[in-house]
């Protein structure tokens, strides 16, 4: 059975792994949000009692399933990777929170690094080339998901978000080539950003391939053949 079409067909790691996906991206980006009160948010558990959390948390939890949504609609109908479905994931993760729309338009910093992102007048430029050439990319599928990220990331091309979106977007090339997803936890969090910090694209492939060897292992776990 196809890798995505277990995925919509089995309910149970369907919210398995929207749910890890959810809190570890969140995570990663300073949500405080426990795993039991992303589920809970994610899928209505009122068992579960949510006190004292920021708005923001709640908004970003349930933006980031919507984003997650629109990769499997997009795969499902076979849809074309392009500019407007980058944006749209953007625009989904950030609804109700910052609103925006498109590419930044505002010069940013990224907290703890020593990389200035482009100006915002070079966002255009640089996404159309960047979408080019991933699209006609053959190389190795996880040097290129590596490659594409860290490149996607030193662009920043977003006001906010770009973390999460860069994320999804892995999941979407991996499921597009009938591969395990993957998910990167937040107590690999230093690790990561190392990745991306050295532009490590070698041993951040080996990474990958390694979350979705493991990502399979779990799989099989929920009867995945």
């Amino acid at each position: 059975m196809a890798v995505l079409e277990f995925i919509l067909s089995h309910k149970e790691y369907l919210e398995d792994l929207i749910t890890r996906s959810t809190y570890h991206s969140n995570a990663i980006e300073g949500s405080n949000l426990t795993y039991a009160e992303t589920y809970a948010i994610l899928y209505n558990d009122n068992s579960f009692k949510i006190e004292k959390k920021e708005p923001r948390e709640i908004y970003e939890a349930i933006n980031h399933k919507k984003a997650l949504e629109l990769v499997f609609e997009n795969l499902k109908n076979s849809k074309q990777f392009d500019e407007r479905f980058i944006k749209k994931i953007n625009e989904t993760i950030n609804k109700d929170i910052k609103d925006t729309e498109g590419y930044r338009k505002v010069q940013v910093f990224i907290r703890g690094s020593e990389h200035i992102p482009p100006s915002p007048e070079k966002i255009p430029n640089l996404m159309n080339y960047f979408v080019y050439n991933y699209n006609n990319d053959s190389q190795d599928i996880f040097t290129k998901i590596a490659k594409y990220h860290i490149e996607f990331e030193t662009i920043h091309p977003f006001e906010d978000g770009n973390g999460r979106t860069g994320r999804i977007l892995l999941n979407y090339e991996l499921l597009k080539n009938d591969l395990p997803p993957v998910v990167i936890t937040k107590e690999d969090r230093v690790k990561y950003f190392e990745f991306l910090k050295d532009s490590n694209v070698t041993d951040f492939a080996k990474w990958l391939k390694e979350l979705s060897k493991i990502e399979l292992e779990r799989m099989q776990k929920f009867e995945y053949t």
